[in-house]
């Protein structure tokens, strides 16, 4: 058994989350932020068969694709901020990451 966690963007989180189900795996969903662009993400986790884990990644890849955003990037945190003129920068946001663990064990109460 793997522990599939997949971190992804809130604008493909419901996506994601009806595909899931539509393909009969169950998730667990948690609110996150990410450390870069401090925006929110979306954390699942699907416990599944080892033999299922292509499965669960090919649902994800179909449901989160990457995109390009503008984005204005934060002050720097020391120094002088006289000099600093923010101006949009294009980023690639959306995706996925998944980590595979593997699990010891599963209880289902």
């Amino acid at each position: 058994m793997k522990l599939v966690i997949a971190v992804i963007q809130d604008k493909d989180s419901n996506r994601l989350s009806n595909a899931l189900i539509r393909e009969g795996f169950r998730a667990t969903k948690l609110a996150s932020t990410g450390g870069f662009l401090r925006s929110g993400n979306t954390t699942f986790m699907i416990g599944i068969e080892d033999e299922r884990v292509q499965e669960v990644f090919q649902v994800i890849s179909t449901n989160c694709k990457v995109r390009d955003q503008l984005v204005t990037p934060v002050s720097p945190m020391g120094g002088s901020t006289d000099s600093y003129l923010p101006f949009p920068v294009e980023v690639q946001i959306g995706g996925a990451a998944v980590f595979v663990v593997p699990v010891e064990r599963f209880e289902h109460f």
